[in-house]
């Protein structure tokens, strides 16, 4: 009940036949698919990639679509999958909503507009810095896989004035690259990788650490320690912060479900 309860409250206000209602009986997968069906929506995500964000709100056409502060290396929804948009060029707005602007640095609003295809999938990815906010928006690819893998991809959007080396994403469990040469601001697309069962919790075999390295080295740039996806589930890692800083808004690497 849980999932069609999730699943219900994002398309709320765009699905209004009663037609499309699912029971508690069907299976998060059984959703996706035949929502894929729909000619009338469109899906996105926004991962706050920029430096030194506290206090994101989205709108899309003046309308509030966040009910909590979104942060540097949040995503919204948190749930995976994506918030509903109508299909079209939508006006998006990205903000910080306090009314005192004390010290005169802090994050200016940032509006852009994206046209939004029917029945896609889309990941936002706000980046750079609170002084001067920029925006990627891509297709995100929903395959279900037939088999017991996951899918990763891979984002960079480490921020620096000065310019910055390509990296590679290295596997400690395959003892080898699965992602190389990724400059500033690209996305791969997916690969599949090896992931736990729906049923068992822990499975040694599955777990990796993935360190990002500027390209051709062995220089560590960061590291995402337990990786363990579940199977049939999409995920993007981004890497995120500033090249020159250390601590808070220094180098991290952030994962998130996609579907």
């Amino acid at each position: 009940m849980k999932s069609t309860i999730i699943f219900k409250s994002l398309f709320a206000g765009l699905l209004v036949s009663t037609t499309l209602f699912y029971s508690c009986r069907k299976t998060f997968d059984s959703k996706f698919i035949a929502d894929q069906n729909l000619s009338n929506s469109t899906n996105a995500q926004l991962f706050v990639a920029m430096v030194n964000a506290t206090r994101n709100y989205v709108f899309v056409d003046g309308n509030p679509v966040t009910g909590a502060l979104l942060s540097s290396g949040s995503v919204f929804p948190t749930t995976g999958y994506g918030f509903a948009v109508t299909p079209g060029i939508r006006s998006f707005l990205v903000a910080d909503t306090q009314t005192t602007r004390i010290p005169v640095t802090t994050q200016i609003p940032y509006t852009f507009a994206s046209n939004m295809q029917a029945a896609k999938n889309y990941t936002i990815f706000i980046y750079d810095t609170i002084t001067s906010p920029k925006q990627k928006t891509v297709l995100t690819d929903i395959v279900i896989p037939s088999d017991s893998t996951a899918r990763l991809r891979f984002a960079n959007f480490l921020y620096s004035p000065f310019g910055l080396p390509n990296v590679d994403v290295y596997s400690r469990r395959r003892a080898g690259n699965i992602f190389t040469n990724i400059a500033v601001t690209d996305v791969s697309g997916f690969i599949p990788v090896q992931s736990i069962s729906n049923t068992v919790a822990y499975q040694p075999g599955s777990i990796d650490t993935l360190e990002v390295r500027q390209t051709g080295t062995l220089t560590n740039l960061a590291v995402l320690n337990g990786f363990n996806p579940t199977q049939k589930r999409s995920y993007t890692i981004v890497l995120r912060g500033s090249g020159l800083a250390v601590g808070t808004n220094g180098k991290a690497l952030s994962l998130f479900l996609n579907y």
